[in-house]
């Protein structure tokens, strides 16, 4: 016989946590009972989110921060008494560097996500050539685009700042967010601010310098979120991890090593999960967090589901290296660096761990953490352990002069972790949820492959969904008590 719960929520990820969460709270609010279970077919809980602590470090082996004025996961940690854990950079680093050309360049002062809002610092610096500059710069009197159809981020910066700064400025910094191709990419469904700030301003650089002077004054703006650009927690990012799940376990049942493996809908409204562990549950209500590529097939046999099947996901890999920090020949002054797609390396970016985030090591092991792998060039990332870590060693000793033995080596792999939203991103996935709710009422999908691969954005996809979850459970109870009345 099927166990019976109100809402299942596939994946426990970070959108799944946040769905339960807040489906938890809003059950709460109405005063009912709800009962919700989350499955996860992983024997843990967090999705890629996985803090490694050892030696003393603080080692993120999937994402290592997020955006601080994205305020869904700072409303969030608040709402679990982890707010006096947030972290942020160090305020004394506040430089990064760009590898360009064979050389490493000091992003220029006033760069807001590769656009240029000081115009002395982007003139005099030797990223790009003085005709790139030159035509960067006629952005502040080229017309703006009256379409408001979708087109590629990369086309979008080309049409506006010219080709070298997409190259050489725009792409390492933003394509590593996702580890996509910015030709691509949708504008609408990565940086929408951009296209809406040159419809309203005309111009692109002339809208960020003014949304630059807007953003200094927000008002309400707690003081944590204020002084950085990127928030983390004192012991890592699985701490609003841990903390969820000591906060649900209560409420809510949590089942991991349980994947989803076949879903059923019956006459009556209502579904039956099967699971990975030959169990299986009746729900009303299920709201599937995983990957597109895992949510595609246990969606197929009821529906089409060639929008999720055509979401590319891109594999990425880090290597995080822990050395001497007497030992080390540089003096980092800074958070590390990006690399230009056209550099043909095989690290994409650098993160000097240590400096950055300062808790993150004890006061004699640097960490730095190397990445691996984005759209295009994802062959390294199934390199063997050893192949990865000389790799690392090689473009460290080149780049950074670094040739000393670390202390230890961690490598990571993120295989299918990135999903890309092409072109028409954000009209497909409406339409595919408008088709769900019509052949599975009572069935959302929310995640990382849809709106959004920042944390933030995931905590909002999934409380969203929690929450209409609840609501639509509440609705139909309220229907159901109108109807024997």
């Amino acid at each position: 016989m099927s166990e019976c719960q109100d809402i299942v929520i596939i994946g426990g990820g970070l959108t799944g946590l946040s769905a339960a969460y807040y489906a938890m709270e809003a059950a709460k609010a109405s005063g009912q009972h709800i009962s919700i279970t989350i499955v996860e077919k992983r024997p843990e809980l967090g999705g890629k989110i996985d803090t490694l602590r050892t030696q003393g470090c603080v080692i993120e082996k999937g994402p290592d921060s997020f955006l601080a004025r994205k305020l869904p996961m700072y409303e969030l940690a608040k709402s679990l008494g982890l707010e006096s854990e947030l972290v942020s950079t160090n305020p004394n680093a506040r430089k990064t560097y760009i590898l360009a050309n064979g050389k490493l360049h000091p992003m220029p002062a006033g760069l807001v996500l590769g656009i240029p809002t000081e115009i002395k610092p982007f003139v005099k610096s030797g990223l790009i050539s003085m005709g790139g500059k030159v035509r960067a710069l006629t952005d502040l009197v080229r017309k703006p685009r009256q379409s408001t159809e979708d087109e590629s981020l990369g086309h979008f910066l080309d049409r506006r700042l010219g080709p070298e700064v997409t190259e050489n400025i725009a792409e390492p910094l933003l394509a590593g967010i996702y580890a996509g191709d910015l030709r691509k990419l949708s504008i609408q469904a990565t940086f929408p601010q951009f296209a809406q700030l040159e419809r309203t301003h005309g111009s692109l650089i002339k809208g960020m310098m003014e949304n630059r002077k807007a953003g200094n004054s927000v008002p309400g703006l707690p003081d944590v979120v204020k002084k950085t650009t990127f928030l983390t927690f004192k012991n890592g990012l699985s701490t609003i991890v841990e903390r969820l799940q000591e906060v649900l376990l209560p409420h809510v049942q949590l089942r991991c090593s349980a994947g989803a493996s076949e879903l059923h809908k019956h006459e009556d409204g209502t579904y039956t999960l099967k699971l990975s562990d030959g169990s299986d549950i009746r729900t009303k209500q299920i709201v599937v967090t995983t990957p597109s590529y895992d949510a595609a097939p246990l969606l197929e046999p009821l529906m089409d589901v060639t929008t999720l099947e055509q979401i590319r996901n891109v594999s990425v890999a880090n290597v995080v290296s822990a050395f001497d920090r007497s030992k080390l020949p540089n003096t980092l002054d800074g958070t590390g660096f990006v690399i230009a797609r056209n550099e043909g390396r095989a690290i994409t970016a650098c993160t000097w761990t240590s400096i950055k985030w300062t808790h993150t090591s004890p006061e004699d092991t640097m960490l730095i953490r190397c990445y691996i792998g984005r759209a295009n060039d994802e062959e390294r990332v199934d390199w063997p352990d050893d192949a990865l870590k000389r790799t690392v060693r090689n473009e460290l000793k080149e780049l950074m002069n670094i040739d000393i033995e670390p202390k230890f080596m961690e490598v990571t792999r993120l295989h299918r972790s990135m999903p890309q939203y092409d072109v028409g991103h954000v009209q497909r996935i409406a339409s595919f949820r408008q088709q769900l709710s019509k052949s599975l009422p009572g069935v959302a999908v929310a995640g990382g492959a849809y709106d959004g691969v920042g944390m933030p954005d995931c905590i909002t996809s999934g409380r969203k969904a929690g929450e209409q979850a609840v609501a639509a459970l509440l609705n139909g109870s309220a229907d159901s008590d109108a109807s024997v009345s």
